[in-house]
């Protein structure tokens, strides 16, 4: 499928701001699967520096910096996407799941190294009790890796409900676990510490997800959002079983992928550090996922996801 994607944020603010710094995740990678013909970023007001640079994960990153006062500045990304499905190994699905501990496992691959730190805890995934021990009945011994994913995937999408209003940026995979809701950010890290805290490398995956609306009704522009999901290492193959606990599948050529990482915190779409006297500021954000010949400007969309 061939997709233009754009993704506005925009922040205004009650003062001037004397300086902002800034940082995106919001061009699409290169991937086997994943072809980007074009990928721009623009920022009004125009910053004074602006650099791309390639971070540890691989992911592209734009670094900015506006000096001019502003009370609104906006981020705007356009890409080009084709995105194809992706064809896993079937032995290496079918391997068992211990297998896929590169701690445990250090010699199950050759790359076993590169996919060590997806196994360890992170910031926002943390190792607790309750995720173990809701993850140990997807991983019974021996099973083969691609049915122990699949199964927590259907598990965490009959278990956990979406609710936008349950969680916040900061949640926990505790308050997760409490509230039995979240977003598709909560659902990636919810699945995450189950997978890692069994051994299991599995990575953060941001990007977008295009949305199909029901026949006969016309697709709405702007009506997508930025999407979370979760990857987990298949080291027969060294390739990673992408799935979208949100939507209880496997990532499709419906899934734009950006950038992957530990959690959250490493692959945001925008952040950043400003210089302001402002006591208030507001945060709108819209995203549009077209099929390349429906393209059209975006419209107000959802928040993050």
């Amino acid at each position: 499928m061939r997709y233009r994607v754009t993704h506005r944020t925009t922040y205004a603010y009650d003062e001037d701001v004397a300086s902002s710094f800034g940082l995106a995740h919001l061009r699409p990678r290169e991937l086997p699967w994943q072809q980007v013909a074009a990928r721009t970023v623009v920022i009004d007001p125009v910053p004074g520096d602006i650099t791309e640079d390639i971070d540890c994960y691989g992911n592209v990153v734009s670094y900015f910096h506006v000096s001019q006062p502003h009370t609104q500045l906006t981020i705007d990304a356009t890409s080009e996407v084709t995105v194809l499905p992706t064809v896993y190994d079937t032995e290496a699905l079918a391997g068992a799941w211990e297998s896929a501990r590169p701690l445990a496992k250090p010699t199950a691959s050759p790359r076993s190294w590169a996919a060590t730190e997806f196994a360890l805890e992170s910031p926002k995934v943390r190792h607790i009790g309750a995720a173990r021990e809701y993850g140990a009945a997807s991983f019974a011994p021996g099973r083969p890796i691609g049915d122990a994913v699949t199964d927590l995937m259907h598990r965490i999408k009959a278990d956990f409900h979406y609710d936008k209003t349950a969680t916040t940026v900061t949640s926990t995979v505790a308050d997760v676990f409490e509230k039995r809701a979240g977003v598709c950010q909560d659902f990636a890290h919810l699945a995450l510490a189950c997978l890692r805290s069994h051994g299991i490398a599995a990575r953060y995956v941001s990007g977008y997800l295009a949305t199909r609306p029901a026949t006969g009704t016309p697709r709405l522009v702007g009506a997508d959002a930025s999407h979370a999901w979760v990857a987990a290492w298949l080291p027969g193959s060294d390739q990673w079983l992408a799935f979208d606990p949100t939507n209880d599948q496997w990532v499709s050529d419906r899934h734009v992928t950006v950038a992957w990482g530990r959690d959250y915190g490493d692959v945001p779409p925008v952040k950043g550090v400003i210089f302001t006297e402002a006591k208030n500021s507001t945060l709108r954000v819209s995203v549009d996922v077209a099929p390349l010949e429906d393209s059209a400007e975006p419209s107000p969309g959802p928040a993050l996801s």
